[in-house]
């Protein structure tokens, strides 16, 4: 039995809509005929693993007192649900002597909030304990690598001391809550974002106590904050099936979920935080006061796939309806038992969410939560246009203070940019929000300090907002090379420059400075940056060499599509140029290039780069001598067509001879 499996119930059935104690006849929402424990279905070796670990203890706390570099595989699996990933890295291994373990952690940091303390914790570990760098994800949250097995304890316990927390970080458990980065005091919106990303965080935080007995030796650290009440008694509220009676982890069982579970909060028309690419997504509904009214709910997103394995996808999220602001917590349980007990757990490249939805449909997954929360879904409500947000720059709090959104190349805090921020934010007891792009916020500064923070800043060469290039501004990496052990080319080092020889080509080819679109790269199809969601993803396919993806939208709405594979790194240009070029010259007025490339097809973008004709390449072309009457014609019929007289010429002679 993999989870606990919702009463039998018929189609015609439906459940009243109180929840009050006294009401306990229950009638049910149409579901499958036949629980998930009606079989027995093969599991992999990973849910066992789980299932004896005795909720994730055993045997990652013997494995962790060895005198060996490293833990062993099924020790490094459950290390993942406490929030780091045993690594090896690759450039550090020696001729014969195998490999160079050492481990990443990972913080959870709802909406990517980071008091001043614990910013200044991490900071001391990285150069005390890591490899002297921070970096920032795309889910808001820390990772510090380099750490060694036998610094794992203290370094995990001074996160947990100085009031932060790994636990629910990686794993198969709900990961770090997403949501605006907005610094904005006076806009309850985004306050109320931040506030329930954090809640929908404690409500589904394990609680088996294993976390603080691996870390702490049992004793368990109170933090000054305490969940909300009402997240407390949500999550003890068993009248539906979500719950598991008696158990030590009321909402996970034994064997916890089949996969990873993201979720993310945003606002309406704010979409900073690639709300399509979680499992679920939470859009706060307010009235024109700010009250708050109900949350329209998204599920079903997800980048992750398998090299090779065309089943493997990436999907957005499908709308599944509108609740009221009361039932929020019970909806999130509702769509998380439904993925626990019906989730597949035979192959975990299909374990995840998406999975279940393309393989139900929007409408019998939603008849299946709402057996688990008690009532019909209510339809989901229109929402504004989705515009991306990068917070970056000086902004006004609202409250009289000033917030300032500092860029980071790839999340990758180092060297003189890593030692300025912790310049200011020591001085001035700064506390900070980490950005799904990779980028910081500074907050609560006083207008006074505004000044001094820049020369600081700019004296390391940090550099505003208005001299960033484009493309760097919203493009992202994922680490890869040399640690991920997923990764097959490099990502993270790369990015930069390539993201300069795209410039260069752009100048090359008379595009306007401030022109940009969204770039995005990855070591593996594994999708950790999100480049299925860019207008241009980098997704590596081998040794030096990456897929093109094309055609996602500039507000992060529109999966990109594969173009082409296998494209070595200094072959990019090849590929880039006469698409560019194309776009240049055909484009509406206004167009974004992930808009062109998905209005035009990639059939009409392959027909035109293929007797596509560089302009540095025409003098080492044979020449063909015309007359200038049919000259002038090729010369107007290229202009029309956007294209190089030799291209035209080059297209025109193939249609005839070959």
């Amino acid at each position: 039995m993999f989870g606990r499996s919702a009463p039998l119930c018929q189609p015609s059935c439906s459940r009243p809509q109180s929840r009050s104690p006294a009401d306990r006849v229950i009638t049910c929402v149409a579901t499958p005929a036949k629980p998930p424990s009606a079989k027995k279905a093969k599991r992999s070796k990973v849910e066992i693993l789980k299932e004896k670990s005795d909720y994730l203890r055993h045997p990652l706390m013997e494995q962790l007192v060895t005198e060996e570099s490293n833990i062993n595989e099924e020790a490094g699996q459950l290390m993942k649900f406490h929030g780091s990933y045993q690594q090896d890295d690759r450039d550090k291994r020696g001729f014969g002597q195998g490999k160079h373990y050492q481990f990443m952690m990972r913080t959870r940091q709802p909406a990517g909030c980071v008091t001043n303390q614990l910013y200044l914790t991490m900071d001391d570990l990285a150069d005390q304990f890591g490899n002297g760098t921070l970096r920032l994800t795309t889910r808001q949250t820390y990772q510090l690598h380099a750490v060694l097995k036998q610094d794992l304890k203290t370094v995990f316990s001074t996160v947990i001391k100085n009031m932060g927390t790994t636990l629910g970080a990686c794993g198969d458990v709900n990961r770090n809550v997403l949501a605006p980065p907005a610094p904005f005091k006076d806009r309850p919106e985004y306050v109320h974002a931040a506030k329930l990303a954090e809640d929908i965080a404690d409500l589904f935080a394990p609680q088996s106590g294993a976390y603080y007995d691996v870390w702490l030796d049992g004793e368990k650290f109170v933090s000054a904050q305490m969940e909300d009440p009402k997240v407390t008694a949500d999550r003890a509220f068993d009248e539906f099936g979500t719950n598991f009676e008696g158990s030590p982890e009321p909402l996970y069982g034994s064997v916890f979920l089949p996969r990873k579970f993201k979720v993310a909060v945003t606002v309406p028309g704010d979409n900073s935080v690639d709300i399509f690419t979680n499992d679920v997504g939470v859009v706060v509904m307010t009235d024109d006061a700010g009250e708050v009214l109900g949350y329209n709910l998204l599920v079903g997103g997800g980048m992750g796939r398998t090299a090779r394995n065309a089943a493997t996808f990436a999907r957005l999220a499908d709308p599944l309806g509108f609740v009221a602001k009361d039932d929020i917590f019970h909806a999130l349980k509702a769509i998380l038992a439904a993925q626990r007990d019906y989730g597949r757990r035979d192959d975990r490249k299909f374990s995840r969410l998406k999975y279940l939805i393309a393989d139900w449909g929007i409408d019998k997954f939603r008849a299946v939560v709402e057996q688990y929360f008690g009532k019909r879904i209510e339809p989901f409500r229109p929402l504004p246009e989705w515009e991306f947000k990068d917070y970056l720059g000086w902004m006004e709090q609202g409250d009289g203070r000033l917030a300032y959104g500092v860029f980071v190349q790839n999340g990758r805090l180092k060297g003189e940019l890593k030692a300025a921020l912790r310049r200011v934010i020591e001085r001035y007891e700064l506390p900070v929000i980490i950005t799904a792009n990779q980028n910081i916020i500074l907050t609560e500064i006083h207008p006074s300090w505004k000044a001094d923070i820049l020369d600081t800043l700019s004296g390391a060469g940090v550099r505003d907002v208005v001299d960033l290039d484009g493309i760097d501004r919203t493009s992202m990496a994922c680490p890869a090379m040399p640690t991920c052990g997923l990764a097959v080319t490099e990502s993270e080092r790369s990015m930069p420059d390539v993201n300069v020889r795209i410039r260069a080509l752009m100048s090359k080819l008379g595009f306007d400075e401030g022109e940009s679109f969204v770039v995005r790269m990855t070591g593996c199809p594994n999708g950790c940056a999100r480049p299925y969601m860019a207008e241009l993803g980098f997704v590596g396919d081998g040794p030096n060499s990456y897929q093109f993806w094309l055609g996602g939208s500039p507000n992060q709405t529109r999966l990109a599509e594969p173009f082409q594979d296998r494209v070595k790194i200094q072959d990019i240009e090849k590929v880039l140029e006469p698409m560019l070029f194309f776009f240049k010259n055909r484009r509406r007025p206004g167009e974004a290039l992930g808009d062109f490339t998905a209005r035009v097809g990639f059939d009409a973008i392959r027909q035109y780069s293929q007797d596509y004709v560089a302009r540095d390449e025409e003098s080492k072309l044979p020449v063909l001598a015309v007359s200038e009457e049919v000259y002038a014609a090729l010369e107007a019929s290229a202009a029309k067509q956007g294209k190089t007289v030799a291209h035209m010429a080059s297209e025109a002679l193939r249609g005839v001879l070959l």
